[in-house]
């Protein structure tokens, strides 16, 4: 076969360690989004960088005392080295069904989810702290107890037959010139790429949805994730708010719990590393810029996949799978003012065969100080909320005030005031707490609320 000679003869670049160790938390990332996008795994075929760093990251995974001493490290399930489990979500509480309970990584990304949202609805009143409280309503998810999670495009995916082309050019160009050095190292960083990526993304990603079928007669799982400053009011009955609070993904491979074919892969893509640290020496300048060029290209594909943000990812496919519900965010003044208002709209959601909800529970929840001051406004405060009356009073007698000092009769006063404030700022904002469910009642039959039978 003829050859061509390329006259550069004087410069060695000596890059034997840049592949093996350069881009290594890009490629970790990039290889993260394996299970994302529809058709990804079909497309590893370039010799990325950091092939050191992803076989020891990913050779956790493989299972034994064998594997164990190559890649030493913890032994983490699939969805965890993935990022796809792990985060800590907020506590929920449920109104009606009194679970308290530590949520995990999916109310993690509805958390996420709340802080993309723009547009808030202020309410008046006296300025303390600046909270929020976001209302989402879950309608009749129809998902089995395990279901595959929705992918996103292959739009993103397709743009790596850019740094494949480049490394297969490379390639020629490399066998055009007789360096058959730089030509294996380059073709092996390719089948080594694309071997790990396909059987790495040969996993399916599930979303397990929790409980599916709550015993007969429980009550509907309308609840609080709390935060330190923000609150997000999920309502929805229990099969369909399960799976925020107790679901997560399942990232199912093949060969567990061992998973030799992960630590095979991983050992290609030392032996990789290895072989392009002794060799890319031996290759000429030409051979060494090929090198560099295809590795460049895939570093630069690398950190675009980089660049796309995981966990939005994970949010936009957890909104697909709970049927796109939307968000309604307000933003409130003060503690007591976010307290009465949650009190306000999960009462709009209550169903009456569950008029046993006490509001002062929930403002004991936000707001539990045990002094003279607080306990008398909690017991007004839920008074009024309980009461059948049209218009609401939040004024108390000097019958109450007897024994109070002049310093605590200015406070409760004032809280008092934040009360009413709230409340009118909730009969403004009603309709659109109301409509802000997706739901058709022929969906999810929601008799007449605990506000309108009550108030």
């Amino acid at each position: 076969m003829p050859t061509f000679s390329v006259p550069i003869n004087n410069l060695n670049l000596d890059t034997s360690g840049v592949a093996g160790f350069f881009g290594g938390d890009e490629a970790i990332s990039a290889m993260a989004t394996v299970h994302l996008y529809r058709g990804r795994r079909w497309l590893g075929w370039y010799n990325s960088p950091g092939s050191y760093i992803v076989a020891k990251k990913f050779g956790q995974l493989a299972n034994s005392r064998f594997w164990d001493g190559l890649f030493p490290g913890p032994n983490l399930s699939p969805a965890e080295v993935f990022g796809l489990d792990g985060q800590t979500g907020p506590r929920y509480w449920g109104v009606l069904s009194g679970t308290d309970m530590q949520t995990g990584h999916l109310a993690y990304l509805v958390v996420q989810k709340t802080k993309e949202v723009e547009e808030v609805v202020k309410l008046g009143g006296r300025e303390t702290i600046p909270l929020t409280v976001t209302i989402l309503d879950i309608g009749d998810v129809i998902l089995r107890h395990t279901d595959q999670a929705p992918m996103m495009s292959v739009h993103h995916a397709l743009l790596a037959a850019i740094p494949i082309t480049i490394n297969l050019a490379t390639c020629v160009l490399c066998a055009a010139s007789g360096d058959w050095p730089a030509f294996t190292l380059i073709l092996l960083g390719v089948i080594s790429g694309g071997i790990s990526c396909f059987v790495i993304g040969s996993a399916q990603l599930d979303f397990l949805s929790g409980v599916r079928e709550p015993a007969p007669g429980t009550p509907p799982a309308d609840g609080i994730l709390l935060m330190r400053n923000d609150v997000v009011i999920v309502r929805g009955a229990e099969k369909d708010v399960n799976p925020i609070t107790k679901g997560k993904f399942v990232l199912r491979m093949d060969g567990g719990p061992e998973y030799r074919r992960i630590g095979f892969c991983s050992l290609l893509l030392l032996a990789q590393f290895l072989l392009q640290l002794l060799f890319i020496p031996q290759a000429s300048t030409f051979g060494q810029i090929m090198f560099i060029s295809s590795v460049a290209a895939s570093w630069t594909y690398n950190s675009f996949l980089s660049s796309l943000e995981q966990e939005k990812i994970q949010v936009n496919i957890l909104w697909k799978a709970l049927d796109n519900p939307r968000l309604l965010k307000f933003g409130l003044k003060s503690r007591a003012a976010q307290a009465v208002f949650t009190c306000l709209v999960l009462s709009n959601g209550i169903q009456r065969p569950f008029v046993d909800f006490s509001p002062k529970k929930v403002l004991q929840r936000f707001i539990s100080n045990d002094t003279r001051v607080w306990n008398v406004w909690r017991d007004k405060v839920a008074e009024q909320l309980e009461n059948n009356n049209e218009g609401k009073s939040f004024n108390l007698d000097s019958k109450d005030l007897r024994g109070f000092s002049d310093h605590e009769r200015a406070l409760l006063a004032s809280l008092l005031r934040d009360a009413h404030d709230t409340y009118r700022g909730y009969q403004e904002q009603e309709h659109k707490i109301r409509n802000n469910t997706h739901i058709s009642e022929k969906q999810v039959p929601r008799p007449d609320s605990f506000v309108e039978s009550r108030v």
